[in-house]
This record gives structure tokens, C-alpha cells and sequence, in this order.
């Protein structure tokens, strides 16, 4: 039995209005098409601890299972897509999957 998956995101965003209005109205369908679908979209994250000092924006997606977040990260649509975001953002991804 497969277990579902999640995505996290921890990113310093430098230019916001570039980052949304390219790669952030860009992924969403992508991200549906490969069949997980975002849970949280936000800026805003306080660190409690750590060193991601300056990545308040998070992002978690859930999917079916950790085999369909990796066919979304690695496809050749993700690979374009993931360019928009160039010089913009430094971004820190995480993928864990539920204990079963």
C-alpha cells in the first residue's frame, strides 16, 4: 500500500512579484496534473530554529504517494517550469513520506 507523500518548501524569495507572476502561476497546474495538490501557500514563516534564516515562504503539497511528487519534480515540464524561478528565490525542498 502506498503512502501519501509530502513536499516542502522553505524559500527566500528576492523579486516576489517576478517569482508569483512566473514560476508561481506556472506550477499549480502541473502539480494538479501530477496528482497532488497544494496545502499550504504562504509567506510569512517565523524560524523557530534552524539555519533558513530569511525562507518565510512555505509551500506543502501532498501526493498520492512519493512516486508521484518525483515523476512531477523530475519531468521535463518541471525542468522548464523550475527556470522561471531563477535568480528570484533561493529554495530548499524537502520529501517525506507518511509512516505506515
Amino acid at each position: 500500500m502506498k503512502m501519501a507523500a509530502y513536499m516542502i518548501i522553505a524559500c527566500r524569495i528576492h523579486d516576489r512579484e517576478k517569482f508569483i507572476n512566473g514560476y508561481g502561476k506556472a506550477v499549480p497546474q502541473l502539480v494538479e496534473e501530477y496528482g497532488g495538490e497544494y496545502l499550504v501557500v504562504a509567506p510569512g514563516a517565523i524560524l523557530l530554529e534552524g539555519k533558513l534564516e530569511g525562507y518565510n515562504s512555505v509551500a506543502i503539497s501532498r501526493w498520492p504517494s512519493k512516486d508521484h511528487a518525483l515523476k512531477f519534480w523530475q519531468s521535463k515540464r518541471y525542468e522548464e517550469i523550475k527556470k522561471l524561478r531563477d535568480g528570484l528565490a533561493d529554495v530548499e525542498v524537502l520529501l517525506v513520506e507518511e509512516p505506515s
